[in-house]
This record gives structure tokens, sequence and C-alpha cells, in this order.
């Protein structure tokens, strides 16, 4: 694809086998085609890895953790899940709005394996009372059963998936978080951009098929009490309705 940016016109030219496109340069269609470019140069140098949250790294593009921020605020989560830990900056994130909103929601971390300098930055945290760390693989039954300890019955449960993003492993976390979201919240399966990014410097050979948005595809098919649903947008002042975002196709909302 070729694209031909003319700031003196106010047009942009896309060029692929399609054919020629010429649009205004100040348009929605130019925002979302050059949104789209921009998240995969932002990839590829690692725009994400440049920001923390009080103080914690937090690898996510900024515009999805605003989405996730509005979801929280709509929801009132009594417990968000999170499968992947990293850093814990995520977590810090979730717990600093509910302390804003004065909510008395936990968190809930599991991950494979809890670094000790990242464990140890964690627990010093002033918003770690909040937080739950539980180290085990995402999927296996004892920390599933430890998970499950965290979630009372009657609760609203908000779950992120942010580990292993392979199909695979996604569908099985799928399969084994879903039982807690409550009706009308949500399962986020992150980074479904993988799919877009495929063949592109750092992408897997086989991220086009090997992604998350394949396994939300694959869960919905066999689970009808979930849909892949985009939340309404709180506030949109613009003409503008897609994201720009690491996360397409990632909003599994349970209806039933």
């Amino acid at each position: 694809m070729k694209l031909t940016l003319d700031t003196d016109a106010g047009t942009l030219c896309v060029e692929d086998a399609n054919g020629v496109d010429m649009m205004s340069l100040y348009s929605d269609r130019a925002f979302k085609v050059l949104s789209k470019q921009w998240v995969n140069v932002g990839w590829v140098q690692k725009h994400c890895y440049t920001f923390s949250w009080m103080g914690r790294p937090i690898i996510q593009l900024p515009d999805d953790m605003i989405r996730i921020q509005e979801m929280i605020c709509r929801l009132k989560p009594d417990v968000i899940i999170e499968t992947g830990v990293a850093h814990g900056g995520s977590l810090i994130y979730y717990a600093s709005i509910a302390k804003a909103m004065d909510l008395p929601t936990r968190i809930v971390g599991v991950d494979i394996e809890i670094r000790p300098h990242n464990r140890e930055a964690i627990e010093a945290h002033p918003l770690f009372d909040r937080i739950t760390l539980i180290e085990g693989g995402s999927t296996e039954k004892s920390t599933l059963t430890q998970v499950g300890k965290h979630v009372k019955k009657k609760d609203t449960v908000l779950v992120i998936l942010d580990s292993d993003h392979s199909r695979d492993h996604v569908l099985a976390e799928l399969r084994a978080y879903s039982k807690w979201v409550s009706r009308d919240s949500y399962i986020v399966s992150t980074d479904g951009v993988m799919q877009q990014l495929a063949r592109l410097p750092r992408a897997g050979a086989d991220w086009d098929e090997n992604n998350p948005v394949a396994a939300n595809e694959i869960f919905v098919e066999e689970n009808p009490d979930f849909v892949i649903e985009e939340p309404e947008w709180p506030f949109n002042e613009s003409t503008l309705d897609f994201r720009v975002t690491h996360w397409p196709k990632c909003w599994l909302r349970r209806i039933a």
C-alpha cells in the first residue's frame, strides 16, 4: 500500500490492490487510515513501552486505558480480575480508579511468574491493600480455585485477559474465566491488534491466525451467553465511530 499525504492540497491518497482512493485529509476516513499506520509503526517502535502509572510501568496504549476507565466508571465492579501482571501498572491503575471513586473494588492479578522485583514494588505501593496477587498458570485448576475465593455470588465482575495471547491459551482463559463475568459486564481479551500486525517487524509469522480475536470468535460461537460488542462511548462530540486501539474486537459482553 502507498500513502500520499498532501498538506497543501489537504488530501490523502491511498493506492493498493483495490485501486486509487483519494480522500480529504481532514476526514474520518483519513483519520482511520492514518491511525492504523500510526498503531503499526508505534507498535514496532515500542511506543506502548514508554508509559507508567503512579510509579509502575504500564505496557498499554493510553487510548485503551481511558476506555477501560470508562467501563470501570460505568460498571462499578466489585471485582476486577486480570491475567498477566508484568510490572503491575495496570493493577495499580484499576486500584487508583476504584479509590478515586470510593469503590470497594477488589483487584485480583494472576500471572504464571511474578518476578521478585515486581512483586516487591507492587506490595510496597500505597494501593496494594486493594490488590491480591496469585502466582500460577492462569488456567491451572489450583489457580482458578484461588481466584474463585475472591468472587461472591452477586458480585459485579470485570475480567481482563492480558497474559499469553496465543489463540489456544486465550480460548482456554475465556472458557475458564467467563463463569465469573456478571450479566452486562465484560471479559476483555486484549491485544487483538496482533492480527493487524502480522508480518511486521517484531511480529510472529502466524499472528494473522494465532491471536486473541480468533479465540474470541470461536468462544462466542460456542457460548451464546456472550457477544463481541463495542461499549457505547459515554462522551463523543465527534463524528468518529471507531477506536484507536490495540484491542480490536476484544470486548465480550455477557448478555445472559
